[in-house]
Order: structure tokens, then C-alpha cells, then sequence
């Protein structure tokens, strides 16, 4: 009895599927491993040559023109470049008048291309989908060939080296709007059904209803809006002469002009001016992924 009942078991066994993982463990680490490599390698490209400037910059300007191979043979360490600028004064104009004109461009952007992606998403009218055709086909349009027509405008105004001249031509964005519309197209509408039952208009909806959910297509659109007015060159440069008035990136471009070979100075400058972007991803960096993740979702 004992021996059918073990021939029984064995049967049993012996028909069952093995049931296998679908994942090798030793195929896994590998991939881990080489993953591993490929982000290392690709962190050292890329913090490389922050790592020089910041090198750089610590020396003497006299060493660092040089170049590369007496820079790391005769090092003089030294925070004059840092000292220097400071002591002229112009690096804290430059940080203000970078900070006023993005933060005040990221506000009219988000209110300018949350209006408009809300009305192209929720508003029914005639020609609603030739109206977002036109705003797509503004992403195709390069902001250098409007250069002339701005100046021309601005001039006009007599608006010319002042702030609203740096901040007005940055405010429209096409992409600002693709996102939120794409945002609040997957969002229910049933929110708002309910809340026009309650007797709530338009207005309400899009302010304490609808905006409150897009916190992620907020973070992203700042965040992009902010790092992309901080770093831009070519407008500021040409509408801003007061040196009062100039923001970070043209700023840098006058020490280039002015300091020729000093090396060193125009490395430390380059590195106070993309300071405050790397606290800006240090502390908001979670937002940052989030905000990327989140106006990709729908539904």
C-alpha cells in the first residue's frame, strides 16, 4: 500500500509542469551590471567638464591660459577669479535681473498657456482644431527669425533695455500649451458636470477645480520655462545695453569680450551663472521626474 501510494506521488510529480521563473537571475545581474556601467560612463561625460571649469576657475589666470598641460603640472589655487567679480558688483545685478525676468516670465506663461490649453480642451467652437494647429505649427518656428520684427516692436514701444522687453517675447509657448492641453485632456469631465450642477461657471472650474489637479504639468512648464529664459543669449543681448539691467548669460558674454585670455574669470563666471540651476534640480528634482511623467499619462 505504502509503495502504490509512493509510485502515486511520483506520477504526480513527474506530470506536473515545472513552473519556471521567466527571469534568469544570472541574465538579470548581468543586465544590472551593464546598466550600471553605461550610466557611470555617461555621468563622467557629463560631469567631466563641470569638474575642469570648476578647476580652472580656482587658478590663476596667468596658468590657466596656458593651457591644459601646465594647468595640471603647476597648479596655484586661488579664489580670485570668485573674489574679483563680486568686488565689481555686476555679478548681483546680473543674478537679479536673471531671476526677476524668469520668474516673472514663468507666472505669465503658466496663466497665458493654461487659459489657452483649457479652452482648446474644454470650449467647443468653430475652428477649434485649426486654432491648435496654429499653435503646433509656432513650435516649428524658430525664435531667431523673429528677432527683427521684436526689435522693431519693442523700439516702437520704446520698451528697448528694459525688463518687459526681455520678458513679453518669452511669455508665448507653444509647447506650454501642447502640454496642458494634452494635461487636461485626460482629466475627467465629470468634475466639471458636477460642479455646473452645484452652479459653478467657467471661470470656477478652471481656477479652483481644474488647476489644482495639473500640479505636475505646472512643475514641468516652470521648471523648462525657467531654465530656458535664464539660459537665453541672444535676445537679451540685443534688447538689454545697461549693464544694470543684463541677465547671467549676457553678462558672460561681455567678461568674454573684455577679459580675452583670463581664462579663469570667465570659468568662475560661468559657474556662478549655472549655480543657481543646480540648486534649483538638487531641491526640485523629484518634481522635475514628476512633472515629465505626469503630462505624458492620459486617461
Amino acid at each position: 500500500m505504502a509503495t502504490a501510494i509512493e509510485d502515486t506521488r511520483r506520477g504526480i510529480s513527474s506530470a506536473a509542469p515545472v513552473r519556471r521563473s521567466g527571469k534568469d537571475p544570472a541574465s538579470m545581474r548581468t543586465f544590472n551590471i551593464i546598466c550600471a556601467v553605461v550610466l557611470i560612463v555617461f555621468a563622467l561625460l557629463w560631469v567631466l567638464p563641470d569638474l575642469w571649469a570648476l578647476y580652472t576657475s580656482l587658478n590663476q589666470n596667468s596658468v590657466a591660459s596656458l593651457g591644459a598641460g601646465p594647468l595640471l603640472r603647476h597648479p596655484s589655487f586661488t579664489l580670485h577669479s570668485y573674489v574679483s567679480l563680486f568686488q565689481q558688483g555686476n555679478i548681483l545685478n546680473w543674478y537679479l535681473a536673471s531671476f526677476v525676468t524668469s520668474i516673472i516670465t514663468v507666472v505669465l506663461t503658466i496663466l497665458s498657456a493654461s487659459m489657452a490649453a483649457f479652452a482648446l480642451s474644454r470650449m467647443t467652437f468653430r475652428g477649434k482644431n485649426a486654432v491648435f494647429f496654429l499653435v503646433l505649427a509656432g513650435i516649428m518656428i524658430p525664435g531667431q527669425v523673429l528677432i527683427v520684427p521684436w526689435f522693431r516692436e519693442f523700439n516702437a514701444l520704446h520698451l528697448l533695455n528694459t525688463y518687459w522687453a526681455v520678458i513679453l517675447p518669452q511669455v508665448p509657448s507653444a509647447v506650454a500649451v501642447f502640454v496642458f492641453k494634452q494635461f487636461f485632456d485626460g482629466l475627467p469631465r465629470e468634475l466639471e458636470e458636477s460642479s455646473r450642477v452645484d452652479g459653478a461657471g467657467f471661470w470656477t472650474i478652471y481656477r479652483s477645480i481644474i488647476m489644482p489637479l495639473t500640479r505636475p504639468a505646472v512643475a514641468a512648464v516652470s521648471i523648462f520655462t525657467f531654465v530656458w529664459t535664464w539660459n537665453n543669449l541672444l535676445w537679451p543681448l540685443l534688447a538689454l545695453s545697461n549693464p544694470k539691467l543684463m541677465t547671467i548669460p549676457v553678462g558672460l558674454a561681455t567678461v568674454q569680450g573684455s577679459y580675452g585670455q583670463r581664462v579663469a574669470d570667465i570659468m568662475a563666471t560661468s559657474i556662478l551663472g549655472a549655480l543657481p540651476l543646480i540648486i534649483l534640480f538638487l531641491f526640485f528634482q523629484r518634481r522635475i521626474i514628476e512633472g515629465i511623467a505626469g503630462t505624458g499619462l492620459k486617461g
